[in-house]
């Protein structure tokens, strides 16, 4: 029996569009579909869904509203946003994501882009890590093996011990499915006067991280922006790699620097961790704090074994329990280099104490 899925949206044609990708693929039934977020909510009190592909405005009840109401009712359903860049979709999406969406896909401005390949392929892909249909893990690539056994739950994973390294220290975050509600359990919580920059990946396509920057510099004490060409990376301050375009930092002059690269996607995705990893061997940071969350893939795991070679690391690794998909946090773990597996609430504690503040 295939996954039960659940298309909700006004529009017929959007309908039919999910419709026809969902059967094209044998791990799901023929999908049952919904014109608003009223007939959805009463769809799911009568039966189970693997996964709700949710528009965002809808007549009756919007998209933002059926997510309260599942919210309010302490229900579980799996979702799956179909997002837009105009007006005030940005905004929505990050609504959606807060109140427990876990990703979304940015839905085609015209017929003609809906019949391409590549959105049918990030559709199912996305929808396969949302409904539980694929490995979290293999997306991207193997990982390699785990010395302790197959499996990476908390018990099995080997920790390195923490050591003490004094100078200059930068903070490295790489975050995907589920990442966007993860960091607003992170970054809000770090301090303004942390002795160190930040810098973050988050997998999130263009027009989109502009509003996450601002969504979590307005939470917390610490400074957030989305990246900047030239950008002079400051302590006390985070910087999000913008949609669709590769992050590094380097060298320039005395001072280290944003730049930024449109190399071809990587492990799938740009920006991509891996990138923003590797490029800090070059760099005069003493040690890098490399943090971990919850996604799909394991992106991340080949750069910090890269930058692993060349500079001192504490790794710090979300737990499996609190990971909307446990993928990118598991193939860190599996490598054996990690020094913390932490549940979602601990981690800002972490890696202030391991940066300490000014």
């Amino acid at each position: 029996m295939g996954k039960k899925i659940l298309i909700v949206d006004d529009s017929a044609l959007m309908r039919k569009v999910a419709c026809d990708i969902i059967k094209t693929d044998p791990r799901y039934d023929e999908p049952e579909t919904a014109r608003n977020g009223k007939d959805a909510f009463d769809l799911v009190k009568k039966k189970k869904y693997d996964a709700i592909v949710l528009d965002v405005n809808m007549p009756v009840m919007d998209g933002i509203e059926f997510l309260r109401q599942l919210k309010n009712e302490g229900r579980k359903e799996r979702v799956m946003m179909f997002s837009t860049t105009t007006g005030e979709g940005t905004q929505q999406t990050m609504d959606s994501l807060e109140l427990g969406a876990m990703d979304f896909i940015k839905k085609p401005e015209r017929y003609k882009e809906t019949s391409g390949e590549e959105f049918a392929k990030d559709f199912l892909r996305i929808l396969a890590v949302v409904a539980g249909a694929g490995d979290t893990i293999a997306y991207d690539k193997p990982a390699a093996p785990h010395t302790a056994g197959s499996k990476a739950s908390d018990s099995q994973i080997t920790l390195r011990p923490r050591v003490s390294v004094r100078g200059e220290k930068i903070v490295a975050i790489a975050s995907s499915t589920g990442g966007p509600k993860a960091l607003h359990s992170v970054i809000p919580l770090l301090p303004a006067n942390l002795d160190a920059p930040v810098i973050l990946v988050q997998h999130m396509p263009e027009g989109f991280t502009k509003s996450l920057a601002e969504r979590l510099d307005s939470l917390g004490p610490i400074s957030v922006k989305e990246a900047e060409e030239g950008d002079l990376l400051e302590k006390g301050h985070v910087y999000i790699a913008p949609g669709g375009k590769h992050m590094k930092v380097a060298k320039s002059g005395s001072h280290t620097r944003i730049f930024f690269s449109m190399e071809p996607h990587r492990e799938g995705v740009r920006p991509c961790a891996n990138y923003m990893y590797e490029s800090l061997t070059g760099t005069a940071y003493d040690q890098v704090c490399c943090v971990v969350l919850t996604g799909m893939g394991a992106d991340g795991t080949e750069g910090i074994k890269n930058l692993e070679t060349h500079k001192k690391l504490h790794i710090i690794s979300q737990n499996e329990a609190t990971c909307a998909v446990y993928g990118m946090p598991k193939a860190i773990a599996m490598t054996g280099l990690v020094n913390e597996v932490l549940p979602l609430d601990r981690i800002a504690e972490a890696i202030t104490r391991e940066i300490g503040t000014r």
